[in-house]
């Protein structure tokens, strides 16, 4: 059988890094042509080196040269803001693991091209939902969520011709949950970082002690699976186990279960409809010990009702609320911000929302800036 080829756009990122771990688990399987990152010259060396794709991308152009000086002769280097989404069409399937707004260009271009598109990129189909979706259609083209929520709803409606009743999507809770909102006003950013079950980026893991990884996660789910707002619930299960569920008219609820291991999703969304040979995150059951369950405190963590309310307005509103919450996220990892002042700052930016329509590419980046612009000013005047 002959090698699936893989390009993986973020490639030094986590999911970028985790990707490889399954390409050198399956090298028969799997052969990588093309690496980018946005800056991180010697980590893609260190890749090139060792997979030897024939094309390698770094998206800030001046530092194209030095790249070239240290991948071997006769790989080609692609520089600037398209090198990405020129890269994800060259593969049978592209592994979108930028992070942010940024990876919309991935998602776009390798649908468009009819490729499989492995998508941990949230954000793109969060923004440009209305965009992407006419794109699934194109022939040849496949989306394959790779976020464990997403994947584990794939893996539990794979087979079924009847159409779900209700998603669960579950969550940790983040290193916060429990807490109180006066204890969560003194929070720190080590603190922030600190999950207490995946590994992840530090965006990625701030937005999971807000919950709004979640509230992301269910407007996701919208796009994806064609899901009602109102049938998309979400449960905290704090070890992790149970990556999400999917309940059926008759009752019955299918739950997909495995260790945290982002690999495990990686593999199936590059392998789909078959599974790779290799395990990751198999469950000792002898030691497992139990399972928990919880609500949600929507209370304290604001973050998932302003995505639900986001996401039940539509058009251009995912998009504000994604920009915005970059920005908040960004100043508090650069200490220009508070936790608890996070969703003081997405809730400020949504209510000035001008009523726009995702009708386009430019439509969408439009609204990106705007509200980038409008939490920039509510960030400024909330530290002063």
């Amino acid at each position: 059988m002959e090698a699936t080829t893989v390009a993986v756009l973020g490639s030094t990122g986590s999911i970028g890094t985790q990707t490889l771990d399954v390409l050198r688990a399956e090298p028969d399987r799997f052969r990588a042509i093309a690496f980018a990152a946005h800056s991180s010259v010697d980590g893609l060396a260190a890749q090139v080196a060792e997979f030897r794709p024939t094309a390698v991308g770094i998206g800030d152009a001046t530092l194209a040269a030095e790249l070239t000086s240290k991948v071997p002769a006769g790989t080609e280097v692609l520089a600037g803001a398209d090198a990405f989404a020129e890269l994800a069409t060259r593969a049978d399937v592209a592994v979108n693991g930028v992070v942010g707004f940024a990876g919309l260009g991935v998602t776009l271009a390798a649908l468009s091209a009819g490729r499989r598109l492995a998508l941990a990129n949230k954000e793109s189909l969060i923004a440009a939902g209305p965009l992407v979706q006419p794109l699934r259609s194109v022939p040849g083209a496949e989306l394959i969520p790779v976020d464990s929520e997403h994947s584990a709803v794939h893996q539990c409606l794979a087979g079924h011709s009847t159409a779900a009743d209700r998603l669960i999507l579950t969550g940790s809770g983040g290193p916060f949950r429990g807490r109180t909102g006066a204890e969560l006003s003194r929070v720190e950013m080590t603190e922030a970082l600190a999950h207490p079950t995946w590994s992840m980026g530090p965006k990625i893991t701030v937005d999971s002690s807000t919950l709004m990884n979640k509230g992301l996660e269910v407007i996701e789910a919208h796009e994806l699976f064609g899901v009602s707002y109102d049938r998309i619930d979400v449960v905290i299960q704090p070890q992790s186990v149970i990556h999400s569920m999917v309940t059926f008219a008759d009752g019955s609820t299918i739950a997909q279960m495995s260790l945290p291991d982002m690999r495990l999703p990686i593999g199936y969304a590059l392998a789909y409809p078959d599974r790779i040979e290799t395990a990751f995150g198999a469950v000792d059951w002898s030691c497992l010990g139990h399972l928990d369950f919880e609500l949600p405190d929507t209370a304290s963590f604001r973050c998932l009702d302003l995505a639900y309310a986001a996401g039940r307005a539509g058009g251009t509103v995912p998009a504000w609320l994604n920009a915005a919450n970059e920005q908040a996220v960004a100043a508090f990892l650069d200490d220009r911000l508070r936790w608890h002042q996070i969703p003081d700052v997405i809730e400020h930016v949504l209510s000035q929302h001008d009523g726009g329509a995702a009708s386009s590419v430019p439509a969408v980046i439009a609204a990106d800036r705007t509200a980038r612009r409008l939490a920039v000013a509510a960030t400024k005047a909330m530290s002063r």
